[in-house]
């Protein structure tokens, strides 16, 4: 009887040993395989926001040329709604096998600072693949508006008749400015939401308000021809196509930075080989100089890099923006 106990016990052994190598040969070989035929059907590049904005224009930058890297069709879908989120909850519960990506913006970094329920975890249900670009913001003002630096701005600002307006509400320009203005200036101003970085620029063009915060893009032909004044820009270095606009840290606060920059995700589980090979295509794809030339031709600087990189960079933007709502008061709609 203990013979066959003991033979029982060394054939029990011998079976684990045979599982414990066929595991360890089988992921390399699943890895393998999913890097192999990976995309063996069309992509999906589901951008968070409505044709036209930043991260659309990206998309559609990038979508063809990754599609002739990959060997697929990469096709765009706009899903807007919730600033971002509604497209996120989507791809956080979509199935994680490359063939549904996100396409967002540094909203998605925003949203667990302004809801107490965003529907989605950034660290634990995503898996970061690639941050593609990004562009500073910029502080313009109306022509008339007596102050033509952020030193003369703050000063004018303290006798709380100024007006500032963004693309909306909880929107990275909004925080920033708010920061800015509230925490670091310590002077009050308004906030006046729009809907859309357009309607804010046609606002102050107009003369109905005094100053917005938007993006670079839109603002350097205004700027340009004499329209609004640019006063600061938000990135840590001056923008090429304002060269002579100061950086908000020349202008008093040395470390001021923000940026809005769009990246790539998946889903979390999805296989490791399919991120990095997105992940290589994608950097190869920015070091060229015809993506390079278009993405400066809309103000936006190429970025690529690791996806751990990135992961870095979406930690970080989550404590910087939580900060920013914590210390101005800043509530979600």
């Amino acid at each position: 009887m203990s013979n066959l106990r003991r033979s029982n016990r060394g054939l029990g052994v011998a079976l684990a040993a045979c599982v414990a190598v066929t595991l360890a040969l089988s992921s390399p070989l699943r890895a393998q395989e999913a890097r192999s035929t990976y995309p063996a059907k069309p992509v999906r590049l589901v951008v968070a926001f409505a044709p036209g904005g930043p991260a659309d224009i990206i998309a559609r930058l990038i979508s063809q040329r990754l599609g002739e890297a990959l060997g697929q069709a990469v096709v765009v879908e706009n899903r807007a709604g919730a600033g971002g989120s509604v497209a996120a909850q989507q791809i956080a519960k979509g199935q994680a096998d490359g063939y549904t990506l996100l396409l967002t913006t540094s909203a998605i970094a925003i949203a667990p600072s302004l809801s107490a329920n965003p529907g989605f975890d950034l660290d634990k249900d995503f898996a970061p693949v690639s941050l593609i670009a990004s562009q500073p913001s910029v502080i313009v003002a109306y022509p008339s508006v007596p102050a033509n630096t952020l030193a003369e701005l703050l000063v004018l600002a303290k006798g709380g008749k100024l007006n500032f307006g963004t693309a909306g509400n909880g929107t990275s320009p909004h925080l920033a400015a708010e920061y800015l203005f509230k925490v670091l200036g310590n002077v009050p101003v308004t906030h006046i939401p729009y809907n859309g970085g357009g309607p804010a620029l046609q606002a102050v063009v107009g003369g109905n308000i005094e100053l917005v915060n938007v993006a670079l893009s839109p603002a350097i032909p205004l700027i340009r021809s004499g329209k609004l004044k640019g006063i600061v820009v938000t990135g840590a270095k001056r923008a090429a196509a304002l060269p002579d606009v100061p950086t908000i840290a020349e202008s008093g606060f040395p470390g001021f930075e923000d940026r809005t920059w769009v990246g790539l995700l998946a889903p979390v589980a999805t296989p490791a080989p399919v991120v990095a090979r997105l992940n290589a295509e994608i950097d190869r794809l920015l070091q060229t100089t015809e993506m390079r030339d278009r993405l400066a031709a809309i103000a936006f600087e190429p970025h690529g890099g690791s996806s751990q990189s990135f992961a870095q960079l979406l930690r970080s933007e989550q404590a910087k923006f939580a900060r920013f709502v914590r210390e101005t008061g800043v509530r979600g709609d």
